[in-house]
């Protein structure tokens, strides 16, 4: 599993995070996706690495900045990790 990390810039509100977070889902078939706009980041999990410029592609509609993007491999903490 990989983790994907996107910086974004614009974001206001939990219905910015929750535009994003959809158009990301139409465009990928992903195991999990969220955003924070107080943060101004992306957490997109899924089965393979997702190249940056279609999650661009993806999000370039959305009308916010899209920064930084990087992927490594994920790992999932544990309930008491």
């Amino acid at each position: 599993m990989i983790e994907t990390e996107v910086s974004i810039n614009g974001m206001m509100c939990g219905m910015c995070e929750a535009h994003v977070n959809d158009a990301i889902r139409k465009a990928f078939d992903v195991k999990k996706v969220s955003s924070s706009h107080k943060k101004g980041l992306m957490k997109i999990v899924s089965e393979h690495e997702l190249s940056p410029e279609a999650i661009k592609e993806a999000l370039k509609d959305t009308g916010y900045e899209i920064g930084s993007i990087e992927s490594h491999p994920y790992v999932k903490k544990g309930l008491f990790g």
